[in-house]
């Protein structure tokens, strides 16, 4: 990073793995100084380069996973390359990887072996069911993490098929857990003078740990169902169509926001109904009332309907598309949208960066650098290997 201190300068990272479990905790640590080594197959690099549409030969889906990451290439599965990994070891303070259980014990670089050589090395593994367990083989990817956590049990409508929620939910979940793993690692560490430690998250974990729903199973057997866009908590808190045909959502659950809400809608009378007063009551009725609240939307269109709402304190918005989200003069000022450049020159926008910190913010220095693009780098600067051993390493295609 130029300029002022980053909050993670002077931590170095190697991240290994495809796609986005680990990686994206590799991104989040790289954005805030980290100097994040990551390391591809030579013959075909992360999977993340392939993966979604293309402008200029670099995958738009890469673009945001692989910012500010110095890519190099080196075979893991040959002695050669674990010997060169080997070295690298000594010389970075995290290894971030999401192989199957038990793929770096076979490459002969497991904790145990790569804590031998450097004490004060903090491991993160990602795995589809972590690495122990009875079902620590099996594979899992983003789909099958949100369906075996229940996720997928309790979204969608009554009368319908369990739906996966849009988005790779689990997957950038499972990297802010492994993101906070590691920071919480690395303060016990420097705290202690000393010591890594291995870090183990499922895929599927981060997803179950975010749903809150193991107290009410255990004292009440209660088992969530799916209520399509209702909260069965808070009511109401849905999703409604207006009179130009746009979808808005507002929360008015609360017992509060709800008297507000029936003073705008000028239905003093439904606030004092038995069957609405309260909060559990309107859980109770909710049919009934999302219909009345529905009829009295579709008189406005959504701009002046905003306007009421947010007079009166209502929580609500339109519905977004990524088109909503790039003219919204919010994300313009908060800077949730910034603008960078490929390999190739060409001016792109990405992601902002979050969280923003006032003395050391992120940044994004540049993105999806060619595959081996920091090899020389990385080997001959860092390493300090000979430019013949350096080329006989490419010629035997270790790197």
């Amino acid at each position: 990073m130029s300029g002022e201190k980053a909050a993670l300068q002077g931590l170095r990272v190697i991240e290994l793995g495809n796609l986005i479990g680990a990686p994206f905790c590799g991104t989040l640590m790289a954005e805030f100084g980290a100097e994040v080594i990551k390391i591809e197959d030579p013959k075909v690099g992360d999977a993340g380069r392939y993966t979604g549409e293309v402008v200029d030969e670099t995958s738009l889906y890469f673009v945001f996973l692989a910012r500010n990451k110095k890519c190099i290439t080196l075979d893991l599965r040959v002695p050669q390359g674990q010997e060169i990994f080997k070295r690298l070891v000594p010389l970075v303070d995290v290894v971030v990887e999401n192989f199957r259980p038990g793929t770096l014990k076979k490459w002969k670089i497991d904790y145990p072996e790569l804590s031998r050589i450097n004490p004060r090395l903090i491991l993160s593994h990602v795995s589809g069911f972590g690495q122990y367990g009875p079902y620590k083989e099996r594979a899992a990817f983003d789909r099958i993490a949100t369906a075996f956590a229940g996720q997928d049990y309790i979204t969608g409508f009554p009368d319908k098929p369990p739906a996966h929620p849009g988005g790779s939910v689990a997957d950038y979940l499972t990297g802010l857990f492994c993101t906070v793993g590691v920071m919480f690692a690395i303060y016990l560490r420097d705290l202690n003078k000393g010591q890594g430690q291995e870090i183990d998250l499922a895929l599927y974990e981060g997803m179950f740990r975010v749903m809150n729903q193991v107290e009410e199973y255990d004292q009440l057997g209660v088992i969530p169902m799916r209520t399509g866009n209702t909260n069965p908590q808070f009511v109401p808190a849905e999703t409604f169509l207006t009179k130009d045909g746009q979808w808005i959502a507002f929360h008015a659950g609360t017992d509060s926001i709800w008297k507000r809400f029936m003073k705008l809608m000028g239905r003093e009378d439904l606030g004092d109904d038995p069957k609405f007063s309260i909060q559990r009551n309107r859980n109770q009725n909710r049919e009934e009332l999302h219909a009345i609240i529905a009829d009295w939307v579709k008189n406005f269109e959504i701009k002046p309907l905003l306007e009421l709402l947010w007079d009166a304190g209502i929580p609500s918005t339109k519905i977004n598309n990524i088109a909503d989200i790039f003219k919204d003069p919010h994300v313009q000022a908060r800077k949730n949208i910034i603008e960078t450049k490929l390999p190739s020159g060409r001016k792109i926008k990405t992601m902002g960066i979050v969280p923003k910190l006032s003395v050391t913010p992120g940044r994004v220095e540049f993105v999806a650098p060619p595959l081996g693009a920091y090899n020389e780098e990385v080997y001959r600067g860092l390493l300090q290997l000979s430019a013949e051993e350096y080329v006989d390493l490419k010629k035997q295609g270790v790197i």
